[in-house]
């Protein structure tokens, strides 16, 4: 834009009226021309002009700047999209570039009017102009193009300092290309769908193969480290579904107002109070009967060993008087909830894993074996599933088919046949537990149990000639462990019954409305989400073991039990002196 300069006698301007509808200060905030399009002035009839009247150039400003920001949203999504580097221009320069066109805008000559001719009081019915980004802004001879330089001069003054750089440096409208390139670079939802899942599957690979990493590296170091998983785990599976009873106040329903949105300050106290109260109950039985022969023989112990139940029932005994004197009205429905709710966690979860610590102590194998039977019933349930799996199980877990759970149930019946039967060639595998401090490296040394010993079949007579004939050579016996017998008890209940803790874990979170029980574990969920058939399978295991296999005999620490707590000291002593005058008897000579 430049100025009348030289020698020119400049022209007579329009009237005061027509002056101030026709320009437009530069440095008006955005409030202002806000308030001035929602607030119509009041038209000025002028019998001086020849003009549009006002409210149509309101309206064809209107309509020019809601033109405008909507190219203008494409240019910046085109702008977005494009590699090349652009330059943002300062804030100095987007003032300085504002007082620059503010200085070229002037009043409206009026040359192009013959003196001869006159103005028409009534405003002539044009159309509205359509603006363009790619028109520059000049004053013109015209009247309409005065109201198209208004337009964009009002709008220009609006614009972000980006903006203005994108039109006034590249001069260029919007084109449809330019929309076309903005829409394709932008991401596909599918795409990013596919992208999604493909780092989520990454994710639970690589999990999966660092807990059995981790799984593996803890069984080879010890019995000890195998009891601190499983406590860990149950602790963490712990705080997860106690989470999700969430004690909060329902004053507004019992009318204590003043107690509206606060909590109560003793539920979690007690939720893990209760909590270190069970373990101590149950964990101490297990080193008391597994361990006689240390604990009984500690003179420092002894009294806890001989009074752990006693210690127990108080200690739960001051949390309940605990409970009761910490009821307040405003909670009481909710804290009588929690207290059940917390009951129920513990008899299904610590419970339950005191026995995975009781199997662990019977024998490695005891543990290690049905666990593995669980996860491979799942990852063959999720193959099958996978292939052929076209009929669904259960409305509870829509992704089970029935083709994935009768293909895992006879895969897990071969895979545990193979698996149990090498891990039984090892002791440190089947012993049972005498002493925490020894690993996979230690020389363990014990008594076999006798399903763990080798027996045959003699195959019946007119089956011994068959497969004498189909195999070629002679075949009378068939050796077998009656160890294998009892793991494919193990692998009917893994994949008939113990994916129905899985199915009672999708129902509890169906009806919490969560997809997973907690963040535990990246790519998997809450640990929750993992043990919900383990700790099933852990008390079957245990439950079988000590109703069909273990071997009920004497052991020293069993008689040592019934000295220590059945006898007086005296009587002590007289069968001390009993037992050493039997073993000089033998020859024994005890120093």
């Amino acid at each position: 834009m430049s100025r009348s300069s030289g020698t020119t006698v400049n022209p007579p301007f329009v009237s005061r009226s027509a002056f101030d509808a026709l320009t437009i200060d530069e440095v008006e905030d955005s409030e202002d021309e806000q308030q001035e399009e929602e607030t119509p002035q009041t038209q000025v009839t002028s019998t001086e002009n020849t003009k549009p009247s006002k409210s149509q150039i309101k309206k064809a400003q209107k309509q020019a700047r809601t033109e405008r920001r909507k190219q203008l949203k494409a240019s910046s999504k085109a702008g977005t999209a494009d590699s090349s580097p652009r330059h943002t221009p300062s804030p100095e320069e987007s003032i300085a570039r504002t007082a620059e066109a503010a200085a070229d805008v002037s009043p409206l000559p009026i040359s192009h009017i013959a003196s001869g001719s006159k103005l028409t009081t009534e405003p002539r019915q044009e159309p509205v102009p359509q603006l363009e980004v790619s028109e520059p802004s000049l004053p013109g001879p015209a009247i309409d193009g005065d109201v198209e330089h208004v337009n964009v001069t009002e709008q220009n003054s609006t614009l972000h300092p980006l903006q203005s750089k994108l039109l006034e440096d590249e001069g260029q409208s919007v084109s449809k290309p330019d929309v076309e390139q903005a829409l394709k670079s932008e991401p596909d939802p599918q795409e990013v769908e596919r992208t999604k899942k493909r780092q989520s599957i990454l994710t639970r690979t690589l999990w999966t193969f660092i807990m059995i990493g981790g799984f593996v590296a803890l069984l080879l170091m010890g019995h000890v480290y195998m009891i601190m998983l499983a406590m860990l785990c149950q602790t963490i599976v712990y705080r997860e579904v106690t989470a999700l009873f969430s004690l909060k106040s329902h004053a507004s329903e019992s009318g204590e107002t003043e107690n509206k949105g606060k909590k109560d300050p003793w539920s979690k106290t007690l939720n893990w109070y209760f909590f270190a109260v069970t373990n101590y109950f149950l964990y101490g039985e297990s080193i008391i009967y597994y361990f006689k022969h240390v604990i009984f023989s500690d003179g420092q112990l002894l009294p806890f060993a001989t009074n752990h139940r006693i210690i127990s029932f108080t200690l739960y005994t001051i949390g309940f008087v605990g409970f009761v004197m910490s009821l307040r009205r405003g909670f009481l429905k909710q804290q009588f909830g929690l207290f059940c709710w917390v009951h129920m966690s513990l008899l299904l979860i610590v419970v339950s894993g005191h026995f995975i610590v009781n199997n662990i102590l019977e024998g490695m194998i005891w543990f290690w074996v049905p666990a593995s039977l669980v996860i491979c019933n799942d990852i063959f349930a999720y193959v099958w599933g996978m292939t052929v799996g076209r009929t669904p199980l259960i409305k509870l877990s829509p992704k089970k088919t029935v083709e994935g759970f009768v293909g895992a149930f006879w895969s897990t019946l071969l895979f545990s046949v193979l698996w149990g039967s090498y891990f039984m060639r090892f002791n440190y595998m089947i012993c049972p537990v005498h002493d925490l401090g020894v690993s996979a490296w230690s020389n363990v040394q014990c008594t076999p149990n006798p399903v763990f010993v080798w027996k045959v079949w003699q195959i019946w007579s007119p089956l011994r000639v068959f497969l004498s004939q189909l195999l070629g050579k002679s075949v009378t016996v068939i050796p077998y462990a009656p160890y294998q017998l009892h793991l494919l008890v193990f692998a009917v209940f893994a994949s008939l019954v113990a994916p129905f803790g899985g199915f009672f874990a999708s129902g509890f979170k169906r009806a919490f409305n969560i997809k997973d029980f907690g963040h535990s574990i990246p790519g998997h969920g809450g640990m929750t989400d993992r043990m919900d058939c383990q700790f099933l399978m852990g008390v079957f295991t245990y439950v079988y073991y000590s109703s069909l296999i273990r071997e009920h005999h004497v052991s020293v620490g069993s008689i040592l039990q019934m000295i220590v707590s059945g006898l007086t000291v005296n009587e002590q002593l007289e069968l001390m002196k009993d037992l050493r005058r039997y073993m000089q008897g033998q020859g024994i000579t005890i120093e």
